[in-house]
């Protein structure tokens, strides 16, 4: 069997055997034998999560910045009225900065980014924006670190790649970790990072196990389970 079709066969095999679980090294090199695509993929983690969605003090959200980055730039706006204030979130590397003309360009169905972050003080204007950011996720709230009074660093880190993460209605939680380009251990060490943000959002009322199961994928490839323990 040619060194190919061994590729192929594991790749394959991560595809259809749900009961194996890899460990993270062996993970990640299952990723990175999978057919490559004509662009750097990024490797992706979801976390199934031991919580009851319906109840509201058993919603994980966050944000963590992780060691090397997620391997792209982020676009980043920010809500803030202090001219100051606007001038170092531009500094920072925010594409669009301003206060009620920026409201009116996102109410009026713009959403050419990825974060939002806001000054506490402009909530009660971005607040109105619920129903264009909600549903993608674009939201800013004190929990994932996008509403604070220090709007330049926050601009700063999630441009950086500060990733922000919340369980979905299945209790799932997803975020890129990284560029399949990566060296294995940048990797390891940004799963590590998104694992411990997580876990330590724990709510106090989940009961049983908390993190259930962790999967890895790349943007084209099969999904492969992953030791917690590794």
């Amino acid at each position: 069997m040619t060194n190919h079709m061994t590729k192929r066969t594991k790749a394959n095999a991560a595809k259809v055997d749900k009961d194996a679980v890899y460990s993270l090294l062996e993970g990640i090199a299952l990723l990175k034998q999978s057919e490559k695509t004509g662009f750097d993929e990024s490797v992706d983690i979801a976390i199934n999560l031991g919580i009851d969605v319906r109840k509201s003090d058993q919603s994980v959200r966050g944000a963590v910045s992780l060691p090397h980055g997620t391997g792209r730039t982020r676009r980043v706006i920010a809500f803030v009225k202090d001219p100051a204030k606007q001038e170092a979130a531009t500094a920072a590397g925010a594409v669009e900065v301003g206060a009620d003309d920026l409201v009116k360009k996102v109410a009026d169905g713009w959403t050419e980014f990825d974060v939002a972050v806001a000054s506490p003080d402009m909530m009660g204007k971005v607040g109105k924006l619920g129903k264009v950011l909600g549903p993608q996720g674009k939201m800013p709230t004190p929990k994932s670190g996008t509403v604070t009074p220090n709007v330049e660093s926050a601009v700063r880190e999630f441009t950086a790649g500060k990733v922000e993460f919340r369980a979905d209605a299945g209790g799932t939680v997803h975020a890129a970790v990284g560029k399949r380009s990566f060296e294995d251990e940048t990797i390891v060490e940004n799963v590590r990072a998104f694992v411990t943000a997580v876990n330590a959002l724990k709510p106090a009322s989940s009961r049983g196990t908390y993190l259930k199961k962790v999967f890895l994928a790349t943007t084209m490839g099969p999904g492969v389970a992953v030791d917690l323990g590794s």
